[in-house]
């Protein structure tokens, strides 16, 4: 349907594409993956329209076919509700919807009747809105902002009431409404909770369209996702697979081609060995050229390029007590309103909890008055002898100076660190050399999210607090976290939307529901099975 022929795009000294091919087929479910700043994004805005190339084509063979762009920008939104911001979303659909809403009125004008014109493209326009099911376009848009945490009061809210996060949800539903042809998707399951990123992904599975996406999901990704691209270095490399089989096939793939370049490293050896020592025979001389043309001919094979990844290592800490958090009838409220109640449990050394529930249940106010960072309204919260806390906010980033460096923002938070600890913390977190000198005004969220995390991190702790770590991470940071936190000699409470994340590391699991906290005794998947809250989204 879409295909790229030849593409180049060269930006900022490097090429972001180079000579890359890409075709998108019916039906097509394919996984954008690749290091952060290898260019997904901009592939997308050069599917669209949005970028021009600096060589090759991008056709397609479907003269009308309808792009959907889900991007990190949710772009200019009208002001008006939700709903009619999601209507709006379903291109001419919404328009037919509106021309027969005016020709209706114009029917009913006896002092200004209707002409026969109006009424043949009344006509007309009414097949194309039947075929197009724009008589259900409401009702659609309702099921889908529901599916996606609206509830029907805040359907009707003005867009400008909400804050960035939802506004991209309004984004997705948009173009989950207009039903695309092809569907781009760069990182939809971020801003989701859990219930509205199954709500996705059964969507997602019914579509009937073409479907290109980047995830930082893995579980997401691999469920969805039947073939996989590799964007790196400025090419595209296809894997017939989900993201499993990517991963196996990329290693089996690396050190095929490892073997192939030590292979041809010693086969040059020998012959420049071979020209060097018989260069100066005349006998030879028709030898030693004809080595040296054939050495010439021989295409290079390169090493694989090693991607830097994160590197965590916690430092050592005093062992806490054993009872590191004890909860005893904990609550919290605003007002009238009770956001969680009767709230009894211990966390012990050692654990790992996930804490769970939907958008609004709590969770983040529970780990704030952990923390200390809120005061609780009734009951107590205490925290066990020799604790030594490190807390993460999903709204850390927002905390962090615009107008510091990341040198300068890791000095005022770590002041005990001296520079050389510093470089060190800062580099194992992909931050080296002269980009901690980058401004904190101008990173991604990405990477303010590992400032925070290296300041976090490089401090003596021996219980974590962390409220969506993962937000903006990409898989293979996600995947150097969970390494790290399975390794981390301590005690960890959790809160992420990632499936795949808590799978592997949560050994029992809190759930917030209804006001009221209920312990699972089991893993992740035990708590799938167990929780009648999540039984009939069918998680597993």
């Amino acid at each position: 349907m879409i295909k790229l022929t030849d593409v180049s795009f060269f930006f900022g000294g490097r090429d972001i594409l180079s000579h890359a091919e890409l075709l998108i087929k019916d039906n097509d479910r394919i996984g954008l993956v690749g290091p952060n700043g290898a260019g997904k994004s901009t592939l997308f805005k050069i599917i669209v329209g949005e970028q021009s190339v600096t060589g090759g084509a991008i056709t397609t063979d479907k003269k009308d076919a309808v792009i959907g762009y889900l991007s990190q920008d949710t772009g200019e939104m009208k002001g008006g509700s939700v709903l009619e911001e999601t209507m709006a979303g379903a291109g001419r659909v919404s328009e037919i919807g509106k021309r027969l809403s005016f020709l209706e009125e114009r029917m009913g004008d006896m002092e200004n009747p209707i002409t026969d014109s109006e009424m043949d493209e009344y006509g007309l326009l009414q097949n194309e809105f039947l075929a197009h099911d724009g008589y259900n376009l409401e009702n659609n848009a309702k099921t889908i902002l529901t599916g996606l945490g609206f509830t029907d009061e805040r359907q009707l809210e003005n867009v400008d009431n909400f804050s960035g996060g939802w506004k991209m949800r309004i984004a997705l539903a948009k173009i989950l409404l207009l039903k695309p042809d092809v569907l781009l998707m760069d990182e939809p399951t971020n801003h989701l909770d859990l219930e509205s990123i199954l709500f996705l992904e059964s969507w997602l599975k019914e579509f009937e369209g073409s479907l290109v996406m980047t995830c930082h999901d893995r579980e997401f990704m691999t469920r969805i996702c039947k073939t996989t691209i590799e964007l790196s270095q400025g090419k595209l490399t296809y894997y017939s697979g989900d993201y499993d089989f990517y991963l196996r096939e990329r290693e089996i793939r690396r050190r095929e081609q490892i073997a192939t370049y030590n292979r041809q490293q010693a086969m040059l050896a020998k012959e420049e060995e071979f020209i060097a020592r018989f260069a100066a025979r005349a006998s030879h001389a028709n030898l030693v050229q004809s080595r040296i043309k054939n050495i010439e001919k021989i295409e290079r094979v390169e090493l694989p390029v090693e991607e830097k990844a994160m590197s965590i290592e916690f430092r050592p800490c005093p062992r806490s007590g054993d009872q590191v958090a004890v909860l005893e009838n904990l609550g919290v409220s605003y007002g009238d309103f009770n956001v969680f109640s009767s709230a009894s449990v211990v966390l012990r050394r050692l654990e790992k909890v996930a804490l769970t529930g939907i958008n609004g249940a709590g969770k983040s106010t529970l780990l704030k008055v952990i923390a200390g960072k809120l005061k609780e309204s009734e009951g107590v919260c205490s925290v066990g002898a020799g604790v030594r806390l490190g807390y993460f906010s999903q709204y850390s980033s927002d905390l962090l100076n615009s107008d510091n460096t990341i040198f300068e923002e890791a000095q005022e938070r770590l002041p005990e660190l001296d520079r050389g600890e510093l470089m060190s913390a800062l580099g194992a977190f992909l931050f080296s050399g002269d980009d901690v000198e980058k401004k904190i005004s101008v990173l991604s969220g990405g990477e303010k999210s590992r400032v925070v995390l290296a300041c976090i991190l490089s401090r003596p702790v021996n219980f974590l607090v962390l409220d969506e770590p993962t937000n903006h991470l990409d898989i293979v940071s996600r995947e150097v976290l969970l390494d790290a936190l399975k390794r981390f000699d301590g005690t960890v409470l959790i809160v992420s939307h990632d499936r795949f994340f808590l799978r592997s590391l949560a050994s029992k699991v809190w759930e917030l529901d209804k006001g009221k906290l209920t312990v699972y005794e089991g893993d992740y998947s035990y708590y799938l099975e167990k929780s009648p809250h999540l039984k009939e989204l069918h998680l597993m």
